[in-house]
């Protein structure tokens, strides 16, 4: 509902459909429901005997976004990256047992699979993506038992690596510069982020009504992506955008669950 609410207008003007983007989400819910019902259902302990294949797959899906004219496809390579990459590492860090604490049998070979996935995602350009498919990554590596020492250079060569990318692109430094003070810049950098904010203030603590958004009208840039959540708080206003909070908090307490019942 709040995809539709979000996302009618800039439908409207941009494919002359007003359901254009709720009937894509449909789509690709029906499709990932069939794939939640067919892994729920499979041990998951065959993946160990795809993780390979799943890892290649994921380079030469992330390789196709440098060729010149695939532009045209509209998948995000990334994202199955990000689950090819868990069951892969997963799956190596099994494999490895106490080796995993040796730095170049460990860490070396962790670096490189992990870097070289990562890399690939930075050039696409996502920033965002990495930062996270490195943290689950470091994630997994501390709980296979890596020594804090190996984790610690890891962090450092991360935030190092990290810091030199935002420093070496202007637009990743308007966005930090955005976060931090986007009143410096009302109509430039800080533009979204006041107008998201604008749009959260405005639902006070029981919105405005589903629906009834002002701010979707091409007020706050890429509403019905980016800005999704706070043209819900506009609408639901404090006690909505909380129900949704805690509907992904129930959901990561049910993983956390699923995690310590698992064999």
């Amino acid at each position: 509902m709040i995809v539709y609410s979000a996302s009618f207008a800039v439908g409207y003007l941009e494919y002359g459909n007003t359901n254009y983007f709720v009937a894509r989400q449909a789509i690709y819910s029906l499709i990932g429901l069939a794939f939640m019902c067919f892994f729920m259902r499979m041990d998951y302990h065959k993946l160990r005997r795809l993780s390979v294949v799943m890892i290649l797959v994921a380079i030469a899906a992330l390789l196709a976004t440098l060729v010149p004219g695939l532009g045209f496809i509209e998948i995000q390579p990334s994202e199955f990256a990000k689950l090819a990459l868990i069951v892969y590492i997963s799956a190596w860090l099994a494999g490895r047992g106490q080796n995993i604490k040796r730095f170049s049998l460990g860490f070396v070979p962790f670096v490189l699979v992990v870097g070289l996935i990562g890399g690939l995602i930075v050039i696409e350009p996502d920033m965002g993506t990495t930062g996270i498919i490195l943290l689950v990554a470091a994630t997994l590596f501390f709980m296979a038992g890596a020594p804090l020492s190996h984790l610690t250079l890891l962090m450092l060569a991360g935030g190092l690596i990290s810091a030199g990318l935002v420093l070496a692109q202007d637009y990743r430094l308007d966005r930090l510069a955005a976060f931090l003070s986007a009143e410096a810049d009302p109509q430039g950098t800080g533009f979204q982020v006041l107008q998201l904010l604008i749009a959260l203030g405005s639902g006070g603590p029981f919105g405005l009504g589903l629906g009834v958004s002002r701010q979707k009208f091409f007020y706050v840039p890429s509403a019905h992506t980016d800005g999704v959540f706070a043209i819900a708080g506009e609408e639901l206003g404090f006690i909505g955008t909380m129900t949704i909070l805690g509907l992904f908090a129930f959901l990561i307490y049910r993983g956390f669950k699923t995690v310590a019942n698992a064999r």
